[in-house]
């Protein structure tokens, strides 16, 4: 989608992080600003067992240190 509103085919509905440096050099412009609700980060939804697996509590221990 991103390359196909910068090639002119029309809008697209897009991340944030994916356009900011097209926007700035003006290869695109942003439309229906006001429509667009802020990114409020990404929410992780799991349960809260005490056994769940390794895999789990490494992604969980991961993303706490980066946000």
């Amino acid at each position: 989608m991103r390359q196909a509103a910068l090639a002119g085919a029309g809008l697209a509905y897009l991340p944030e992080d994916m356009v900011l440096e097209p926007i700035a050099a003006g290869r695109l412009v942003r439309v229906l600003d006001d429509w667009c609700a802020p990114f409020t980060g990404y929410h992780l939804y799991y349960p809260g067992r005490r056994q769940s697996s390794r895999a789990l509590a490494l992604v969980i221990e991961t993303l706490r240190h980066r946000a």
